[in-house]
């Protein structure tokens, strides 16, 4: 997989991609600033670079412009802010950049984005009009875009039989998927019961993706942030999930 260079001056945000994208088998460097970011590259080339345009001592749009100078914008380049606007993303695909992300980014296009960056060519820093607006096209997406719907849900095995002690049924979408089937004890508070088959469900799916909160989290139809929560809320073992991965 690719090694992407993440810079962003703030550690959360840095944190997350970071985790998203190594859940999705990439080598993830970080930097604070442009200067720890300055600093890498003239040690080697990243893969993919993910810029922060807004940074306290240099601005990416600034970075940017001073690798394409001095012949080492030979990598993709996704510029990301808070504060976007149409005219930003055309001055950043004017310099080189790849494609544009407005914070706070959506798990679909950050994928989307990374995948699209790395089947790419390398930028020219010659900026061409096709190069300009090509990105703008997918780049600036105005909030709340719907992305994939998520994948559906099979239907429970028979249904719900009405004595109160009948188990309820899972049945998995593969017979090759791990626990294929599980009961559950109706004869029970709503609550317990519903924590019950959230708990299997989650570990169901956390079995069959190896592990990616990614995956997981697409499958599910939750946010990331949710799904986290969520699995915490249920005492879900999160850390014998990444073993089994390994």
């Amino acid at each position: 997989m690719a090694t992407i260079l993440v810079v962003d001056d703030e550690m959360g945000i840095r944190a997350l991609l970071q985790e998203i994208l190594s859940d999705e088998g990439h080598s993830v460097e970080l930097a604070e600033n442009a200067a720890a970011a300055r600093a890498y590259r003239d040690r080697q080339r990243p893969d993919l670079v993910l810029l922060d345009i807004w940074m306290p001592d240099v601005d990416g749009i600034t970075l940017l412009k001073e690798w394409g100078s001095n012949a080492l914008l030979n990598m993709p380049v996704i510029m990301m802010s808070g504060h976007g606007t149409i005219d930003t993303a055309v001055e950043a695909a004017k310099f080189g950049a790849t494609s544009f992300l407005e914070k706070p980014i959506t798990l679909q296009k950050l994928l989307r984005a990374v995948d699209q960056a790395l089947v790419k060519p390398a930028p020219s820093p010659v900026p061409t009009l096709s190069s300009v607006i090509q990105p703008l096209s997918a780049a600036v997406a105005l909030p709340g875009t719907p992305g994939p719907l998520p994948a559906a849900i099979a239907p429970l095995n028979g249904g719900l039989e009405h004595r109160a002690t009948a188990p309820l049924r899972m049945e998995a979408l593969s017979p090759a998927s791990p626990n294929v089937e599980q009961s559950f004890s109706l004869d029970r508070p709503l609550r317990e019961a519903r924590d019950a088959f959230e708990k299997a469900y989650f570990e169901f799916h956390l079995a069959r993706e190896n592990g990616s909160m990614t995956r997981v989290a697409e499958r599910t139809g939750l946010e990331r942030t949710h799904l986290y929560r969520k699995l915490k809320q249920l005492g879900v073992d999160l850390s014998r999930t990444k073993r089994g991965a390994q």
